[in-house]
């Protein structure tokens, strides 16, 4: 029954502190949080809630927060020395250093690099599924047709599925090459069948010789944005949805990047690619909301790549035809922002097509050269001396 009082037996108690294991507690931690950082001259991000800017004078500074783990980059290390002496003073944390770890990716530099990894967190998954001993393969997904929902027996262990699944989504942060097997399994999580379990073990036989690689990320002064957008137009073989993918370069690193499939069937390939490319520029829209905050304006069109002329066409033609106009409202939202220069969608040839790795199975050969595309290699190796 818990606590009751003798003289009002009806009354509950009314918290005044939160409660550790409390649904309420991680909502008033961060709102605590929150009302410090804001009062200490910091601005919350509109884009990120977990984001707060601090610009003074010639100091800057970032705070990124994800429950207690927090990331602080800063432009002095006097303003370096005021911040972290004012949290410790308020809260009970302290200062660890120069960013190695953090949420489970192992972070490290070498010259003007810098290395994202989560190779103990890949060896964790491979050693869970009990297959350490296997042998490696060279891609995550083979090149037939994606997989049917009712296309072998039941497996026997839905629940040591959804949760390597489940395992191998966090692993995406680093290692885009996986994205479109990962979501081709996660579609099936709700009845994982024994032809999606050996897709599974095959994305883990890939993981196993690839568990060092990671994203690199380089320094540099070019702030232009560009994008290539994919689609796969009726793939799905139950529900003929098509499957989008893009990502999103700065200058030469990779920053954002999705392998989706659509929430609508399309009715020919151009509307599903013309859907893919309304995807990329709304992430684009986002990116420059961000960078705004962050007082680094794009000030250079964003060039979205695209490989199917007919969705071009769409991009900037103001005619309005009997056969687009179930799509009216991707086509206005593209077309403003084409009109506005924010955007321009170029042809890319198929084969020059980045996004294509989000869509569907490859050879190992072009799949190698995709994902060296997206910045995906094993760690540098360090040279004596540095």
């Amino acid at each position: 029954m818990g606590f009751r009082h003798r003289d009002y037996p009806d009354h509950v108690c009314l918290l005044k502190k939160s409660l550790y294991g409390l649904k309420q507690a991680p909502r008033a931690w961060y709102q605590r949080f929150t009302d410090f950082v804001v009062f200490n001259g910091f601005i919350q991000s509109r884009c990120d809630n977990s984001l707060f800017l601090y610009h003074t004078g010639g100091d800057v500074a970032y705070l990124l927060i994800y429950v207690d783990d927090i990331i602080l980059t800063i432009s002095s290390d006097t303003l370096r020395s005021h911040l972290i002496t004012s949290l410790a003073a308020e809260f009970a944390m302290k200062d660890l250093g120069p960013l190695t770890y953090f949420l489970g990716i192992q972070v490290s530099r070498n010259a003007d690099t810098m290395f994202l990894s989560q190779q103990s967190y890949a060896l964790d998954i491979v050693s869970r599924a009990g297959m350490s001993t296997c042998n490696s393969v060279a891609t995550p997904v083979d090149t037939k047709p994606k997989l049917s929902a009712a296309a072998s027996p039941p497996f026997a262990d839905p629940t040591l599925y959804r949760s390597l699944a489940g395992a191998l989504q966090y692993l995406t942060f680093t290692r885009p090459d996986i994205s479109y097997a990962v979501q081709q399994i996660c579609m099936h999580m709700h009845d994982p069948k024994t032809d999606h379990w050996n897709a599974l073990k095959r994305i883990i036989r890939y993981i196993k010789g690839t568990a060092d690689h990671g994203l690199t990320l380089s320094a540099s002064t070019d702030l232009s944005l560009r994008a290539y957008t994919d689609a796969d137009w009726a793939g799905c073989p139950d529900t003929r949805r098509s499957t989008s993918g893009y990502c999103v370069y700065m200058g030469p690193n990779l920053l954002s990047w999705s392998s989706k499939r659509q929430s609508t069937i399309s009715r020919s390939s151009a509307e599903a690619e013309y859907r893919a490319v309304a995807n990329v520029v709304a992430e684009v829209c986002w990116i420059h909301n961000l960078l705004l905050e962050l007082r680094r304006r794009v000030k250079s069109a964003t060039l979205i790549y695209c490989d199917n002329i007919s969705a071009i066409y769409l991009s900037g033609n103001p005619v309005q035809h009997q056969r687009t106009k179930h799509i009216e409202l991707d086509i206005h939202f593209v077309r403003e922002h084409v009109q506005r220069g924010t955007v321009r969608i170029l042809h890319t040839p198929t084969r020059f097509q980045i996004a294509d790795i989000f869509t569907k199975g490859f050879p190992r050969i072009l799949f190698e050269d995709f994902r060296s595309s997206l910045n995906i290699r094993p760690p540098p190796v360090s040279t004596a001396g540095v």
